[in-house]
């Protein structure tokens, strides 16, 4: 059952895609066979999805703006998926704010940077580093990683374009990642996914926890709570209120942002289960401080009205 709908507060989305398969070569979607997903199989998602897609999963909420993720559209034209999204964001008044496809470690990164930054809806850059598969395989400055000088020399061109940068890299990272905030106190970097808690044993949560407090001790470092789902799982408030709660806790009610995720996330749940699991677990919270959990934090750090 649908956990509750939200009050009257509006929401600004602060990650989620739309993709045309039909039109659009996305590697991941239209390739065979699949590729292992951390939510199993997603042959659910492997078809178009648009903005009355979205509209109709978030039919009956407040909807006041939201920020397109790069979708790993064809990696040979990453300007193209921008492009392709602001002609939709025309013809649909949104999505507001777009994060968009760089690969920071090629060797044409200064020339894409230049070419993704001049279009007006252009707040940052996504490119998930190399990462291991579990955190006693992690290989410090590994050819591709966070402290790769060859991709940080890329990643230090976001600076000069105004560009923030998304990361997505599980939490056995998150000190490398600390690492790099303080390396670049300029450049905003906002942690996708809460940091990808997938082992929620006590182990895995309190590993998690401590990777998240390490992090969060580098100001320019913020936080979007999505990507909470569990393969084979319901999204409940119960699975989900720790970390909910421990990441608000630690990161502070100023740098954390609700986002759904979809259409990915809709492989474990609706969109108004998981927004009003998140209604749910932040009740208790001053209305302030949910409206910018909400909203206000996502329109500040990826400025838009």
């Amino acid at each position: 059952m649908d956990a509750p709908l939200l009050d009257d507060l509006a929401i600004v989305d602060a990650h989620h895609h739309l993709w045309k398969i039909s039109e659009n070569y996305l590697p991941w979607l239209c390739d065979a066979p699949p590729i292992p997903f951390r939510y199993g199989d997603y042959s659910a998602i492997r078809r178009d999805y648009m903005p009355d897609d979205y509209r109709r999963d978030t039919a009956g909420l407040t909807i006041a703006g939201s920020v397109y993720i790069e979708t790993e559209w064809d990696p040979g034209d990453p300007v193209g998926e921008t492009a392709w999204i602001h002609g939709v964001a025309e013809a649909n008044g949104f999505p507001d704010a777009v994060v968009c496809q760089a690969w920071l470690d090629a060797d044409d990164v200064g020339d894409v940077l230049a070419r993704q930054s001049a279009y007006p809806r252009v707040r940052g850059i996504r490119h998930k580093p190399k990462a291991s598969s579990t955190p006693d395989a992690v290989v410090r400055d590994a050819p591709g990683s966070m402290g790769d000088m060859n991709w940080r020399s890329g990643f230090a061109l976001l600076e000069p374009h105004g560009l923030s940068f998304d990361l997505q890299t599980p939490w056995w990272h998150l000190a490398e990642a600390a690492d790099l905030a303080a390396a670049f106190p300029h450049t905003q970097i906002i942690l996708n996914h809460t940091g990808l808690p997938s082992n929620r044993s006590r182990e895995g949560l309190d590993a998690w926890a401590a990777a998240m407090r390490r992090v969060a001790e580098v100001p320019n470092a913020a936080v979007k709570i999505s990507g909470l789902g569990v393969p084979g799982a319901p999204w409940t408030v119960e699975s989900n209120r720790e970390i909910v709660l421990t990441t608000i806790e630690t990161f502070g009610v100023a740098r954390c942002m609700f986002a759904s995720n979809f259409p990915v996330d809709s492989l474990v749940a609706s969109y108004r289960t998981i927004f009003g699991g998140f209604s749910q677990i932040t009740a208790d919270f001053s209305r302030d401080e949910r409206a910018a959990l909400f909203a206000d934090n996502a329109r500040r750090l990826y400025r838009f009205a």
